[in-house]
């Protein structure tokens, strides 16, 4: 077995840091949530999610928990082999369903059922687990704050500019391909 080169960290509230004015960030990531929604629900007619609007899939499956985990990962959910059932969500970051054809971040929401153990304080007696990743090498931002700066901008740009995002995308498509390109010929 592989092995890894750092172990996890589980949870604990002295490994979560509250910046001192995250309470004020928090209240403003909610009126920015809120004005996406108004905005969309405005040009549409009917709601759509503040960010994540457009869905690409959703799909049900079964999440198998190995029973030879390393001891690092056999924590929480994955601590002893079993089977869930889950429902998983993909979709793109921008807040309006925007064409395919403007490239965005991926993201994957997965719903694990059925699940049991300690919770977090405000969501004792739930039975889901749920997992949200994206196709980045990284989250895009490290903190509540650059977090709300960027959900700011995209507030801003929210049923606006289709033509500069297809344009933009198109150009950071071909300069990904000519990268890529590159690298191919570096590496004959």
């Amino acid at each position: 077995m592989q092995t890894l080169p750092r172990s996890p960290l589980p949870y604990s509230p002295d490994v979560e840091y509250i910046g001192p004015d995250e309470a004020n960030s928090q209240a403003e990531l909610i009126e920015t949530f809120r004005s996406i929604i108004d905005k969309t629900y405005s040009d549409y007619g009917h709601g759509f999610r503040a960010v994540h609007a457009k869905s690409h899939a959703l799909l049900q499956g079964e999440l198998r928990v190995s029973d030879d985990l390393p001891a690092p990962l056999a924590q929480g959910i994955f601590a002893a082999p079993a089977r869930h059932d889950v429902l998983l969500r993909i979709s793109t970051n921008a807040g309006d369903p925007l064409p395919d054809t403007i490239s965005l971040q991926r993201g994957i929401g997965i719903k694990v059922l059925n699940v049991a153990g300690e919770r977090l304080p405000g969501s004792e007696g739930a039975t889901t687990q749920d997992f949200v990743l994206a196709n980045g090498v990284a989250f895009p931002v490290p903190g509540p704050k650059p977090f709300l700066a960027n959900l700011k901008m995209l507030a801003a740009t929210t049923d606006r500019m289709e033509t500069g995002k297809k344009i933009v995308s198109a150009a950071f498509r071909s300069i990904s391909s000519s990268r890529t390109r590159a690298r191919s010929q570096l590496q004959l």
